[in-house]
């Protein structure tokens, strides 16, 4: 019998830079109401789920960057409330987006606040409960991301800060 109610299957990414040594998490607001989130959505049809974090880091925050490592940082479920009021559980594959090039216009830059903040903050705000683990494991990698090798460095280039629209670098 088929499933009158599939679960989605999304895709997101916890955008970080790392300024001054240390480790900034990207939040976003939801649209609907405006509790801070990771930039995720759904993936295409035919389209790679790291792919697809990607495109809304860049949809949904203005930021593009390189997915570090070759696997998802983990994955989480939750429930989407669809337009028509029903909700629909959803699982994310999320991956670590080092941002690499912050964008003055991007598709949703009208609709959501960011916010650059530590991972710790990041746990404080995010009300999303499957985040926070993943949140908790980015920051035992803190120290290697903040210390990449020097052959990673050599393809990056620095980032100014700049605040954010919480006024906070």
């Amino acid at each position: 019998m088929a499933a009158t109610n599939p679960i989605l299957n999304q895709a997101g990414v916890i955008a970080y830079r790392v300024l001054d040594g240390k480790v900034r998490v990207l939040l976003v607001t939801s649209r609907d109401t405006g509790r801070w989130i990771i930039p995720k959505g759904h993936i295409k049809a035919g389209e790679m789920p790291c792919k697809a974090a990607k495109n809304e880091a860049y949809e949904e925050a203005g930021v593009r960057g390189i997915i570090v490592g070759s696997s998802p940082l983990g994955m989480y479920t939750y429930f989407k409330k669809l337009v028509s009021g029903q909700a629909r559980p959803a699982t994310v594959e999320v991956y670590l987006l080092r941002v690499k090039e912050r964008l003055k216009k991007w598709p949703e830059r009208n609709k959501r606040k960011l916010s650059w903040v530590s991972t710790k903050e990041a746990v404080a705000l995010v009300e999303e409960p499957g985040i926070v683990p993943l949140l908790l494991r980015l920051m035992e990698l803190e120290h290697d991301l903040a210390n990449p090798p020097r052959e990673f460095l050599s393809e990056s280039r620095d980032l100014k800060a700049a605040p954010d629209q919480r006024g906070t670098g």
